[in-house]
C-alpha cells in the first residue's frame, strides 16, 4: 500500500503539471564568478505578468524533484524557477557528497545570498513574471536557505520551509524580516529536534515575523519527497514520504501564495 501511494503521488506531481500548457526551459545565470544552471516553468496559456516563485533544492542539488514542483507552480499560475545553488547544475548521488556541496553553501552566507540573489534577478527578469511579487519555496537544505534569505530581509512577499533545519547562525534582527514565513516539520524527525523547533519559534516572535509554523505528528524528515523511502532504505537515512503531511503542506503553500499575491506584504 505504502509503494502504491508514493508512486500515485510521484504520477501526481508530473500528471497536475501535464494538464496545463506547461513551458519548461533550462537557463543559465551567474552570480559574477560562478554560472548555475536552472529551470523555469510558466503556463504560457496565462495573459500577462504574474507572481513568480524560487524553488531552491534539496541538498542532493538541482534534481527532477525540484523542478517537478515549479512544474507544479506554473500550473497554479506562476512563474517558477527551480534554482542552482551549488553551481554548474551539480547533483550528489551519495549523502557525503551532498553534505559537501550543501556545508559549502551553509558556511558562506555571503556566497549563499550571491547565489540566491542571482536566481532572484533572474526570475524578475523574465517576461512573465510581475517583478514586484515574488516568494521562495525550498527543501530540505533548500528550506533553511530561504529562511536565512527571510532573516537577512530580503524583498520577498513569503518564504516557505519543508522539513529544512532551523537551527539558524544569528539571532533574526526585530523588524528586518519583510516575508510571510511558513514552516512545515516532521514531529518525528531526527535532523530536525523538538529544541530546534522550538528556538526558532522563539527567534522568529523576537523578530516580529509573520509566522505559520506545522509540526506534523509521527512524519520523519524529507516527508514531501516521494523518493524518500528509496533513499533511505538505500543509504540508511531517517526519511519517509507521508502523503498527508506532503499533501497539507501543499494545500496550505497555495492558500499563503494566494493571499500574499493579492494583498502584498
Amino acid at each position: 500500500m505504502r509503494i502504491a501511494m508514493c508512486l500515485l503521488a510521484a504520477g501526481l506531481l508530473l500528471s497536475v503539471a501535464a494538464r496545463a500548457e506547461i513551458r519548461g526551459q533550462e537557463v543559465s545565470y551567474s552570480d559574477g564568478t560562478v554560472t548555475m544552471k536552472g529551470y523555469i516553468a510558466y503556463d504560457d496559456a496565462v495573459k500577462g505578468k504574474r507572481p513568480g516563485v524560487l524553488v531552491v533544492h534539496e541538498w542532493w542539488g538541482h534534481n527532477d524533484y525540484a523542478r517537478n514542483r515549479a512544474r507544479m507552480l506554473a500550473a497554479m499560475g506562476y512563474t517558477a524557477l527551480a534554482v542552482d545553488m551549488y553551481g554548474d547544475g551539480k547533483t550528489a548521488s551519495h549523502p557525503s557528497e551532498a553534505g559537501a556541496f550543501a556545508g559549502e553553501v551553509r558556511r558562506n552566507l555571503p556566497l549563499a545570498r550571491a547565489r540566491f540573489e542571482a536566481a532572484l534577478e533572474q526570475l524578475r527578469k523574465h517576461p512573465t513574471v510581475a517583478a514586484d511579487q515574488v516568494a521562495a519555496l525550498g527543501y530540505c537544505f533548500g528550506g533553511s536557505v530561504v529562511l536565512e534569505m527571510a532573516r537577512l530581509g530580503l524583498d520577498l512577499d513569503a518564504v516557505v520551509s519543508y522539513h529544512g533545519s532551523l537551527g539558524l547562525s544569528t539571532p533574526a534582527e526585530p523588524g528586518r524580516i519583510k516575508a510571510k514565513v511558513a514552516v512545515f516539520t516532521g514531529a518525528d524527525d531526527p535532523m530536525i529536534p523538538p529544541a530546534q523547533v522550538e528556538g526558532f519559534r522563539q527567534d522568529m516572535d523576537k523578530a516580529g515575523a509573520r509566522l505559520t509554523l506545522v509540526s506534523y505528528p509521527g512524519v520523519k524528515h524529507s516527508f514531501t519527497n516521494p523518493e524518500a523511502d528509496h533513499l533511505a532504505a538505500r543509504f540508511g537515512l531517517p526519511l519517509a514520504y507521508d502523503p498527508a503531511a506532503d499533501q497539507d503542506s501543499w494545500t496550505r503553500t497555495g492558500t499563503l501564495l494566494k493571499e500574499v499575491f493579492r494583498t502584498g506584504k
